[in-house]
């Protein structure tokens, strides 16, 4: 098979495009390079795609399968499709499951009512998506792709929490990180809230293996629905130091103090206020159904923090509190 991969060179495309290599498919990587090189064995072919006309460069150029895991730009995705479709019998588009404008009933399926798409085709960068720009994005690229290639040539997949190693968003990886470095670690106390998470490197096989079989369809790409606290004490009993203990603090003080949820700075990532828990329950069948792996909590742990190690332990992360934000919360103290 002959496979464009539109990136490549790091976080889920990165690891598309290495599955695929092994495999001994002929991948093509179409991406700046900036965030890295193509792994060994694949051909980048420099694009910028905030530059109109780039893609032009893949004219002529005939693929047995495409995956795009365009995050904030519907231009990048037209221009792609505008190029390549006709000749590329196989298209895969990575969405999220911030499509969906129902965030707190648990249990949805791909049914489920969307946000408004919007239909703006500039590159938003990470510092100016909003959750309505970026769901809302998501949703109008679905929709191109699927008017343009069509129903039965097309994969449109929906990730939430996406674990294991290149963990950009700093979520998963924090916890590994945090729970290694040991010490009194503060946690949600919100022991059975809902979490989904599912390994990079189990959705980059199963995409690939879609791309081989032709699968069709629009899925959610989440794992089993778990609860927050078993994940966090598994995390800590692969991971963490001797003298780690966890301290579980209310919602209602972590709110107090001006933690946020979810992600981001001052945060304590995967934690959601009950009325996101929709967010992270999905029905996770149908994938599962059509293939999706689920390797063991303990594997994703242990390759996260060596990840989280090759990068450095101590760097400046998009997601968590800083240990000296952490010490205030436990005093007492403001976290200024």
């Amino acid at each position: 098979m002959r496979l464009l991969v539109l990136g490549g060179t790091t976080g889920l495309s990165g690891q598309v495009a290495a599955e695929a290599v092994t495999r001994g498919h002929d991948v093509v990587c179409a991406a700046r390079g900036r965030s890295g090189s193509a792994p060994d064995g694949a051909r980048l072919v420099p694009v910028d795609r905030d530059e109109p006309g780039a893609v032009e460069v893949l004219a002529g150029e005939r693929f047995d399968a495409a995956v795009d895991v365009a995050t904030g730009a519907l231009g990048w995705v037209r221009d792609a499709l505008d190029v390549l479709a006709d000749d590329t019998p196989h298209w895969t588009f990575v969405s999220s499951v911030n499509v969906y404008a129902d965030v707190a009933t648990q249990g949805q399926t791909v049914d489920a009512p969307l946000v408004p798409a919007v239909h703006d085709p500039r590159h938003f960068g990470l510092d100016e998506l909003t959750v309505a720009t970026y769901g809302g994005t998501k949703v109008a690229s679905e929709q191109t792709v699927r008017d343009r290639v069509g129903d039965e040539r097309s994969l449109v997949v929906r990730p939430g929490i996406i674990s294991g190693p290149g963990d950009i968003m700093d979520r998963f990886g924090y916890w590994a990180a945090r729970f290694a470095g040991g010490g009194r670690a503060v946690v949600p106390d919100t022991p059975r809230q809902p979490i989904q998470h599912v390994d990079v490197r189990d959705l980059a096989a199963w995409l690939v293996t879609a791309a081989e079989s032709g699968l069709a369809g629009v899925y959610d790409a989440v794992g089993p629905v778990l609860e927050l606290g078993e994940v966090l004490a598994g995390l800590a009993e692969v991971v963490g130091a001797d003298d780690l203990e966890l301290v579980p603090v209310s919602a209602d003080d972590l709110t107090a103090a001006g933690v946020q949820p979810w992600g981001g700075p001052r945060s304590l990532p995967l934690w959601l206020p009950p009325d996101f828990h929709g967010l992270a329950s999905h029905d996770p069948a149908p994938a599962a159904e059509a293939g999706l792996p689920n390797r063991p909590l303990a594997d994703t742990a242990l390759t996260a923090l060596a990840d989280e190690r090759s990068r450095g332990l101590d760097r400046t992360r998009a997601a968590g509190l800083t240990l000296d934000e952490e010490r205030a919360l436990l005093d007492g103290r403001p976290l200024d």
